[in-house]
């Protein structure tokens, strides 16, 4: 039998790129080998919750708006003697990460931000041998902080040659870097994904992104559009009143302007437009390398993105703006004497880009987990190694799902696509890893004809209707990676709110196993009749009144049952933790669920169904209420698990135990 290869990739959450750069290698990894168990973890999110949460608020507000004092910030960073005493300072996260390494015991540990090198070289001090093979990926280009390299690894993967010259040029061993490209999405890497062409005549199509908060951009983008062969997207990131703002002020030439709110599909941005105006941040810069598509740089923060922007410079792959208002010149340059520059940086960018540098990032990591060591020879809890400290940051272990008579299901639940905290992937993986056997994912989408419904499209918590269609397509995606990955199912759904100014006036209702989007603007027995034309189930959702959390009440549908008990599939008989005792007196069909926002909202009520795991028997079983029960998911569904006890399971079954890191880690943090 196939040995399941195990990895795990250490990220952090300060600068987009660390994440990126990790998530995407995680989706390569399980791209080439089936025979491959990933875990992406942030260990300063997990180990120092709101405490990490401040850090980075702090920090996104000093680049925003201190720069300078970033810059020395950083220059201090780049200084051993302050790095190294740090770093000292992290004693509960050198803790934390020998827990979990203790626990999974992987074949290979990547890391994402430069932090993680040096810890792990305080826990194995004594040690030259790791029973793992430890890989750095850099997320900068040219100016790299010594952090990245100061703490030995194994490999050191860059984005490109110029980085590799900076590293031998600071010491590192030749034979250690490969300049293997940074890891974008593999989305880049398929054959369908080509640049955008430029015709002489036709249209130039330019994606202006916003990053940090609402300067004077309208001046510029007007400046812009005076170019009638322009046409302009713009995002503007979870900034909605921006948003609204600019869709205001385009509003009459919306023909050539779309403006965008936050937005996970930049491949698809970036293939369809030909040049990117943004910030010089990593994971940018190099999203729009291995999109061929040519950038301008309009802001740069001191420190590490200046390394970014002088690659775009040093391989002309584009130009640097000195302040914005100068984007409009350069693009009139670029697109002068039949567009020479532009074609001439989207040669550089043809020799230069490699679209599918995760895969290959991913073939590496696999190689280097055949090197690995024998953890067998270190023991679980080797105290010379990794040092018990009788305290687990990773407090639980799954049960075996496979032992459960029935389906455990939670169908409304709520991502970064409105007001949850996590994204789709996210939640995927975080109920996967736990053993569900069917989920839904309901985004809230708002009436637009009612005030609150008006209201709400200012702020980012609910579905913009312009995304819809984006969201359904994500869905798709994330249910077939759910079934291959945990064998569970994803069914498409929304949260219609229909809110009035009253509780008795205000109702939502969720659309379960939906096929396709709905209008927002319908009255409810229209939205009911399209949802059960497509076969999904149409659900009240919190029909009752909230007695232990707090929450809008929405009793229109159960203050006129009469009209709608024989159109509604089913009601919430509970929601968080909250039981509508008259939903059961009234013999109404049921189901229960989290109405999840954030990990601790997994803790609550659940459906179990006695039924085929296959959407069709899911919902017939709903229908029926038949063969339907609900359970209160509370430490029933994870067991305690602290190092001893793992040593002891160990030495009995003579197994390593398999834990799902990030899952419990952020369990034990919710």
């Amino acid at each position: 039998m196939k040995k399941v290869k195990k990895v795990l990739i250490l990220t952090a959450g300060f600068g987009e790129g660390h994440n990126s750069a990790a998530r995407n290698l995680r989706e390569a990894l399980e791209l080439v080998s089936p025979a491959v168990q990933v875990e992406v973890l942030d260990l300063f999110e997990s180990t120092y919750g709101r405490l990490n949460t401040l850090v980075k608020k702090a920090h996104l507000g000093m680049v925003r708006y201190a720069p300078t004092l970033w810059q020395g910030i950083y220059s201090l960073l780049d200084n051993a003697s302050f790095a190294d005493s740090g770093i000292g300072g992290l004693t509960r996260l050198r803790v934390a990460l020998g827990d979990v390494l203790r626990v999974t015991q992987p074949d290979c540990v990547v890391s994402t931000y430069p932090a993680y090198a040096a810890i792990m070289k305080e826990l194995f001090r004594d040690h030259f041998e790791k029973p793992f093979r430890f890989i750095t990926i850099v997320t900068d280009s040219i100016s790299v902080n010594a952090a990245w390299h100061r703490a030995p690894s194994d490999v050191y993967v860059v984005a490109n040659e110029p980085t590799a010259v900076v590293l031998r040029a600071a010491g590192v061993d030749p034979a250690r870097i490969h300049p293997l490209g940074f890891p974008v999405s593999p989305q880049f890497a398929a054959p369908e994904s080509v640049p955008l062409p430029l015709t002489e005549a036709g249209p130039i199509k330019l994606l202006y992104v916003i990053n940090h908060g609402k300067k004077k951009y309208g001046k510029v983008l007007d400046r812009l559009l005076d170019n009638e062969r322009v046409h302009l997207t713009i995002t503007t990131g979870r900034d909605a009143e921006l948003k609204a703002e600019l869709q205001e002020r385009f509003r009459d030439r919306s023909g050539r302007v779309r403006v965008l709110g936050w937005t996970d599909q930049m491949p698809a941005l970036l293939l369809s437009h030909h040049v990117l105006v943004g910030k010089a941040g990593g994971a940018m810069v190099q999203e729009a390398i291995a999109a061929r598509c040519p950038m301008i740089i309009n802001q740069i923060i001191p420190g590490q993105e200046a390394g970014n922007a002088q690659l775009i410079e040093q391989l002309g792959l584009g130009a640097v703006a000195e302040r914005n208002r100068e984007v409009p010149e350069i693009l009139d340059r670029v697109f002068a004497r039949r567009s020479l520059l532009w074609h001439e940086w989207r040669a550089n960018l043809l020799r230069v880009s490699r679209p599918a540098a995760a895969l290959r990032i991913a073939e590496l990591v696999l190689t280097h987990c055949d090197d690995a060591g024998d953890w067998s020879k270190f023991g679980i809890g080797a105290v010379n190694v990794l040092p018990d400290t009788g305290v687990s940051l990773a407090p639980a272990i799954l049960e075996d799902s496979a032992a459960r008579p029935a389906l455990l299901c939670d169908f409304h639940m709520h991502s970064d696509y409105s007001d949850g905290k996590l994204s789709v992937r996210e939640l995927v993986d975080f109920y996967g890893v736990r053993g569900f056997h069917c989920i839904c994912i309901t985004d809230h989408l708002t009436d637009p004809r009612r005030l609150i419904g008006k209201l709400s499209k200012l702020s980012r918590l609910v579905l913009a209707e312009g995304r819809v269609a984006e969201y359904f397509d994500v869905l798709e995606r994330e249910r077939r990676r759910a079934w291959n990955k945990y064998g569970m199912l994803v069914l498409s759904g929304i949260e219609f709110n229909k809110d009035g100014l009253t509780k008795k006036s205000s109702a939502h209702l969720l659309g379960i196993d939906m096929q396709m989007p709905i209008a927002s603007a319908l009255d409810l027995p229209e939205t009911i009749a399209q949802l059960h034309a497509q076969g999904a189930l149409a659900v009240a959702s919190h029909p009752h009144v909230f007695k232990s959390d707090w929450g809008k009440n929405t009793l229109f549908l159960w203050e006129n049952q009469d009209e709608f008990a024989p159109l509604l599939d089913a009601w919430e008989i509970a929601n968080r933790n909250d039981i509508f005792a008259p939903v059961g007196l009234k013999r109404m069909p049921f189901i229960a669920n989290s109405d999840f926002h954030k990990p601790r909202d997994i803790y609550s009520w659940k459906t179990l169904l006695h039924c085929e795991r296959h959407p069709d028997a899911i919902k017939d079983c709903i229908r029926r209420n038949e063969h339907v029960s609900i359970t209160l998911y509370r430490e029933g569904g994870v067991l305690p698990f602290t190092a001893r006890r793992a040593r002891e399971t160990a030495a009995t079954e003579n197994v390593a135990p398999r834990l799902p890191a990030t899952a419990l880690l952020r369990a034990a943090h919710a």
